[in-house]
Parts: structure tokens; sequence; C-alpha cells
């Protein structure tokens, strides 16, 4: 369990636990860590932006799966990249409007500064794919319609990977840590149709959640992705705001399962 490069003369914010499992394909995880989200321009209202310390759970997940991974020994290989940003205002942020050229040189028209979390993401998703991935999960407080969705009881996850997503939300049933599938029809990919770029990074009059979602999967086509959207689940709100530490019980369930299935195969 270590802090690394992955290739020499490059900065890589990713750390890794390779376990006895250096020579299969690596099951990538990456965490959403904006320490502060402010929504930058598009301001978030007052009474909605104290809790957003916790915009960096996702990224905090990660960093809690691999390294309780390590102590139980697991033989896999796994690689945690942490996407992190402070999202403020100030006289370089950027702006609705502005044309984003992200690392797969697919382009984002900003319609909304308080949709960062998937422009982090994005960039992590698209530089997973020089790890040849046996699949790449993604960890996120992303959306507030999640929470309308599913409440604070339930994660979401969208997935281009039917075996993935299953796997998945059986590891939630065994862990006690439930996530529920939502689509990612071709239909919802209208909402982020852009005249000036590749993509708009927010939709209008659309399932904000599953937008997100659309949004994602453009930077995760090489390889077997899961995106997990634990806004209601992560953290509590009200007068008891506190980290909850999900969804490490499922991930760790979920690669519990692979282990055990490696070591019979």
């Amino acid at each position: 369990y270590s802090g690394n490069n992955a290739h020499s003369g490059e900065n890589d914010d990713s750390i890794t636990d390779k376990g006895n499992s250096r020579n299969t394909k690596p099951i990538v995880l990456i965490g959403k860590g904006v320490t502060f989200d402010s929504g930058g321009i598009t301001l978030k209202r007052g009474g909605d932006m104290h809790h957003m310390i916790y915009d960096m759970a996702g990224a905090a997940c990660v960093l809690g799966v691999i390294k309780a991974a390590a102590e139980l020994g697991l033989n896999i290989n796994i690689i945690g990249i942490l996407a992190t940003a402070e999202n403020s205002i100030g006289g370089n942020a950027y702006r609705p409007g502005d044309i984003i050229t992200t690392h797969s040189k697919q382009t984002v028209e900003v319609i909304s500064t308080d949709a960062e979390g998937r422009m982090l993401m994005c960039d992590a998703l698209s530089y997973s794919e020089r790890f040849s991935p046996h699949s790449v999960i993604d960890i996120a407080t992303l959306t507030g319609a999640a929470i309308t969705a599913l409440g604070h009881t339930c994660s979401g996850v969208m997935s281009n990977s039917r075996s993935l997503e299953q796997a998945l939300v059986k590891a939630g049933e065994q862990s006690h840590d439930p996530i529920w599938p939502f689509p990612l029809w071709p239909e919802y990919q209208d909402a982020i149709a852009s005249s000036h770029a590749d993509m708009t990074n927010a939709g209008k009059n659309s399932p904000g959640m599953i937008t997100a979602g659309c949004f994602l999967s453009r930077f995760a086509q090489s390889f077997p992705w899961a995106h997990m959207d634990v806004a209601g689940t992560a953290f509590k709100y009200g007068t008891a705001n506190s980290a909850t530490g999900r969804p490490i019980p499922l991930l760790l369930a979920y690669l519990q399962r692979l282990d055990t299935t490696r070591k019979s195969s």
C-alpha cells in the first residue's frame, strides 16, 4: 500500500496496492475529491453550502477501500485515482460559457460551474485507460438529483457493463450497503448536446443523475465501467452532519468476491 508514480517523469495522483496480483489487470477506483464546493460562479444557496466539506467523500472512500484491502491481504491489483480540487470563486475560476478541452481531447461547454465534479472525473476516467483495467468504478457525491431519486438510504449506479452492474448490486445486498441501477439509454444523451462543443457539462429539463452518468459514459468507452452516485449516502445531513464511510462496505464485498473468484479459477 503506497503512493507511486506510474510512469517515469509523470506526476500521478494514484495509489496502488498490487498485493500478489501484479500480472492481473487492475481494478481502478476513482474518487471525487472536491475539498469544498461553493458552486463556483454558479453559486450554491447559503443553506446548502455548509456541508460541502463532504464533497470529497468519494476520494476518501477510495483511500479507505485500498487501505482495508491491503490490511485484509486481498490478492488483487487495485489502483486508486483521487480527482481533487476546490470549487471556489476567484479571478481565475472557470465560467459558464467556457469551452474546455479535456484529457481525452473531447470539448465541453460549461453550462454550470456547479457541475465541477464530472469535469474532474472525466479526466480521471480517460487517464485510467493507460492501465488497461479489468474494470473502472468511480465514486462521487455528484448530484442532488440522486438524493431526490433515492433519498439517503440507497446509492445509485450506472454502467456500460450489465455484469459489473449486477455484481455491485449483489455486493450491496451482501454488505447491507444498497445500490440501485439507473439506465443510460441513448435517448438521454440528447440532454448534453452542444452547439459549440462535443457536449455540455449539464443538461436542461433532464434527469440530473442520469445526465451526469451520460456525460461520464463518453469518457469510459474502452473498458467496463460503473459510476456510483453517493450524494445521499456518503454523509448525513441536518444536525447529524458526519461522514458515513459508504460505500466502502459495498466495494469491499465486491473486491472480496472477485478475489475469491480468482483464487478458485
